[in-house]
């Protein structure tokens, strides 16, 4: 049944790629973790403003788990860096830089021709 008013949204081609597996699971590990100690950070700083017995400790284990957030987002660094390097980078130049590429490979094997004596590599082999 059409009632003539647009949809909600518009389906639209994504703009990037999609991360590879292990480098999106460990972002969404790195996000978690950096997530988790921000809320520790506050419950320690919440807790030393008020007096709590609970502040010496609280600071501490954020502590520890700054050291543990940080190694996430390095790990999630490391992770792109190996997966890049590992499968490659898919490239796919455009026609404007495919055609500049054979304009110029074109202009190279004039020039070879031209230093050679203009012999065609047909020419040679018939001689």
């Amino acid at each position: 049944m059409d009632t003539g008013r647009q949809p909600l949204w518009q389906e639209e081609p994504a703009e990037r790629t999609r991360m590879p597996d292990p480098v999106r699971t460990a972002a969404v590990r790195a996000v978690i973790i950096v997530a988790l100690t921000l809320i520790q950070a506050m419950v320690a700083f919440l807790c030393t403003l008020a007096g709590s017995w609970y502040a010496f400790p609280a600071v501490l284990s954020t502590v520890a788990s700054t050291v543990v957030a940080t190694w996430g987002v390095l790990d999630v660094w490391v992770t792109r860096q190996v997966w890049i390097q590992r499968h490659g980078v898919r490239s796919q130049p455009s026609s404007t830089a495919r055609e500049l590429r054979r304009e110029r490979r074109r202009a190279r094997r004039l020039e070879r021709r031209e230093s050679r004596g203009g012999r065609s590599p047909a020419d040679r082999a018939a001689a």
